[in-house]
C-alpha cells in the first residue's frame, strides 16, 4: 500500500486531500504538515473530516519517505517543496499554480519569479480527461485550478468552433482560501454578490494555455463572481461559433466526448452548485441560443472537490495503476 503525505493540510482543499486519502482503500496517509498548526490534531481543527493524525511542520527529511505527496501550498511557496519532495523520487500533485502553465513568460508575468525553475514545464497538466495517460506516467502533476477545470471541460467540445468566449464563473468562498476567508467579515459577503480579479485573474492564461492546446487560440474574456455559500462553483460559457452551431451537433459532440468519463455528467437542464456539492463531478449543459447564434454552457463542480483535492486523488489513481475512482466513488 502505498504511502501517502498531505503538505499543507490545515487549509481546505489540503484538509479535505488528507479525509480523502484516510480512507482510500488504495493508499496510508502517513502524515499531515502545516507551516500554521503543528502541533494540533487535525479532527481538532477540522472534526467533521475525522483525520485523527497530528500536523507536523514540513522537513523533507522526515516527510520524504513516503510513495506519494498532495502539495497544498499557496502559489510561490509550492515549488520549492515539490522540488525536495521530487528529488527524494517521490511523485507530487501539486495544488498550486507552480506548475501549470508551459511558457516561463507567461508565468513570470502573472506570478513573478519562480521557485524552482529547474523543474519548469516537467509537470503534466492535471485535467485526466484531457492528459490521462500522460498523468499514468507523470511524477509530477500540477492540479488545474478550479475555474480552469470547469471551462475546460466545458469548451473542450467546442475548441474548433470557439471564435470568441465570454466565461462567467461564480464560486463560495472556500475558493479564497482558509486565510482569506478568516479575515473577511461574515456581513461583507452575505445577500451579495461582487466581482473580483476583474481583467486580471491568474486563471485566465491557464484557460487560455488549455483552449490553444485544443486549437481554441482565442482570448478569454473572464471574470469571477463571489457568492454568499461556502462551496461550489458555477461557470457560464458564451461562445461565439466560427459557424453557424446546429443544438444536434452540439449535443453530439458533448456525448461523444464524455460518454467514458466517469466524472463527467451531461444533463438536459442546466446544473446548479448543489448538485454536484461534495462530489468529484463536473455536470454539464450546453445549448444554443437560436436568436443570437451562440452557444450557451453551463458547468458545476464543487471547487474544493473536483476543483481541487477530490481532483488530486483521482490523479494519484492514475500516477499509481488504481481504478481512476477509487476513494471517489
Amino acid at each position: 500500500m502505498p504511502s501517502a503525505v498531505v503538505a499543507g493540510a490545515s487549509g481546505y482543499a489540503g484538509a479535505l486531500a488528507a479525509r480523502l486519502l484516510h480512507a482510500h482503500p488504495e493508499f496510508e496517509l502517513a502524515a499531515v504538515t502545516s507551516r500554521s498548526d503543528a502541533g494540533v490534531r487535525l479532527d481538532e481543527l477540522y472534526p467533521y473530516h475525522r483525520v485523527p493524525l497530528t500536523l507536523d511542520a514540513f522537513d523533507v527529511a522526515t516527510h520524504g519517505d513516503v510513495d506519494a505527496a498532495i502539495v497544498a501550498y499557496p502559489h510561490g511557496a509550492s515549488a520549492p517543496t515539490v522540488s525536495e519532495l521530487h528529488e527524494r523520487g517521490v511523485r507530487v500533485v501539486d495544488l498550486s499554480a507552480d506548475f501549470r502553465l508551459r511558457d516561463p513568460g507567461t508565468y513570470a508575468e502573472w506570478y513573478g519569479e519562480h521557485g524552482a525553475p529547474g523543474l519548469f514545464g516537467h509537470a503534466v497538466y492535471g485535467l485526466p480527461e484531457r492528459y490521462r495517460e500522460q498523468i499514468r506516467d507523470a511524477h509530477i502533476v500540477a492540479n488545474p485550478g478550479c475555474f480552469p477545470t470547469a471551462a475546460v471541460l466545458a469548451l473542450a467540445p467546442l475548441a474548433d468552433l470557439v471564435a470568441d468566449v465570454v466565461i462567467d464563473a461564480k464560486t463560495g468562498v472556500s475558493g479564497a482560501g482558509r486565510a482569506a476567508t478568516q479575515k473577511t467579515h461574515f456581513v461583507t459577503v452575505d445577500e451579495n454578490v461582487s466581482p473580483y480579479g476583474v481583467a486580471r485573474h491568474r486563471h485566465t492564461p491557464e484557460i487560455e494555455q488549455e483552449l490553444a492546446a485544443l486549437g481554441a487560440e482565442v482570448a478569454c474574456q473572464f471574470t469571477p463572481h463571489l457568492l454568499p455559500i461556502d462551496q461550489g462553483e458555477l461557470v457560464s460559457c458564451y461562445v461565439t461559433p466560427s459557424r453557424r452551431a446546429d443544438l444536434g451537433d452540439v449535443a453530439e459532440r458533448f456525448e461523444r466526448t464524455y460518454e467514458d468519463e466517469p466524472f463527467v455528467e451531461v444533463v438536459d437542464v442546466p446544473p446548479g452548485v448543489r448538485d454536484v456539492r461534495d462530489t468529484n463531478f463536473c455536470r454539464l449543459h450546453a445549448t444554443v441560443d437560436e436568436r443570437t447564434g451562440k452557444v450557451l454552457v453551463f458547468a458545476a463542480i464543487d471547487n474544493l472537490w473536483k476543483g481541487a483535492a477530490s481532483q488530486a486523488v483521482q490523479n494519484l489513481n492514475l500516477m499509481f495503476g488504481f481504478d481512476e475512482t477509487a476513494g471517489l466513488a
